[in-house]
């Protein structure tokens, strides 16, 4: 079992005891899962810190720990592992309010995960869901391999992984001896989703500190190789993945993807400050379906408006990166699994990605 799918067994496990309670709250809540960890064949051991009690049933604890987490997909067995040791300040357990899980527990602060063979890391993000941006991934990240450079295309969406079904994937990533996973390869790229690592249809329902781990895993535990770039895919919003990539990941720049009308333009103003915030620069921003040019009569329709991203980025002092209009040939390719540069690499849209892919790689290196 690679070390990703076991970090996000373990998660699914902490999540699954916070339905025993103990006490007056659940034993996650108040302290009292000390561990959890996951071998090989998905044997599970908890480690449960409790205050000795003579009149408590500790059997029927253990009962309800076995069956909450022995109901958590991939786990074949569990063992209960009680202890009345305890910390000498308080109770630090895995889901203490104050403490986090043990992989969140810094001294000072979140630590950069280190990527020595990648020169640039680059997340494509957006205000809010619906405006393109996986496609403005996928797209650039073939468009950027095009140049000849060495891609790497990390699809961090973990709420709807997306990419494995634009690229044509699927299938888990084989691991080394040492538990690393290899990407996928795909358009000479080098790919990772968790859509590889669990099945389509199963919704992604995770707190804040599973999001952190499981975003951390797929950059810290994927033998990324020696890379250029790696494209990050990032969920829409500006929330717990967002926060985690800003401050763990080492970004060397966001580029935001909106469309031309004012609802979605006041959503990727948040995208930019909160990225500024966190000392992360925009290389620039993309307007997606900024205009619609029938196919039959050649007539250009503004359905969302034109415009609005390339004015509100003069107005924040991004860079503009281009335009990308609305296709319909764009959708089908991306159900079909093949991106639209790579399908019509000759045609009007796969010019703009491709301007948009030598825009960026120049604003890296300035």
């Amino acid at each position: 079992m690679s070390s990703v799918m076991a970090e996000l067994m373990k998660q699914k496990i902490a999540e699954a005891l916070r339905a025993v309670a103990w006490q007056g709250a659940d034993i996650v809540t108040n302290g009292m899962v000390a561990g959890v960890t996951v071998g090989e064949g998905g044997k599970a051991t908890v480690v449960l810190q409790i205050v000795p009690d003579k009149n408590a049933d500790m059997d029927a604890l253990r009962t309800q720990v076995e069956k909450a987490a022995g109901a958590v997909e991939g786990v074949a067995s569990v063992a209960v592992v009680l202890t009345a040791h305890q910390p000498s300040a308080a109770r630090a357990g895995y889901g203490s309010a104050s403490q986090g899980p043990p992989q969140q527990r810094q001294a000072h602060g979140p630590q950069k995960i280190v990527l020595p063979g990648v020169k640039f890391v680059v997340a494509v993000a957006s205000g809010k869901g619906g405006v393109g941006k996986s496609t403005t991934a996928v797209n650039l990240a073939v468009a950027l391999a095009q140049m000849g450079l060495k891609i790497g295309l990390l699809d961090a969406d973990i709420y709807g992984p997306s990419i494995p079904r634009m690229l044509g994937i699927s299938g888990k990533p084989e691991a080394r001896e040492d538990k690393k996973l290899i990407p996928h390869e795909r358009y000479g790229m080098a790919v990772m989703s968790m859509g590889f690592l669990v099945p389509e249809d199963t919704p992604m329902v995770w707190r804040g500190p599973m999001v952190h781990s499981a975003i951390t895993q797929l950059f810290r535990d994927v033998d990324w190789g020696v890379r250029d770039i790696l494209v990050v895919d990032l969920p829409p919003g500006t929330g717990d993945a967002q926060l985690t990539m800003a401050q763990s990941a080492p970004l060397s720049g966001a580029v935001i993807v909106s469309t031309p009308q004012d609802i979605a333009l006041i959503d990727a103003r948040k995208g930019i400050a909160m990225f500024e915030k966190t000392g992360v620069p925009v290389l620039g921003v993309v307007e997606n379906m900024s205009m619609f040019v029938c196919p039959h009569c050649g007539t250009q329709s503004d359905i969302f408006g034109h415009g609005g991203a390339r004015t509100e980025a003069e107005k924040l002092g991004a860079p503009f990166l281009g335009e990308v209009p609305l296709d319909i040939a764009i959708r089908i390719k991306s159900d079909e699994g093949v991106p639209m540069v790579l399908a019509e690499p000759g045609g009007a849209v796969s010019g703009h990605y491709k301007e948009i892919a030598e825009k960026l790689w120049q604003a890296l290196n300035v």
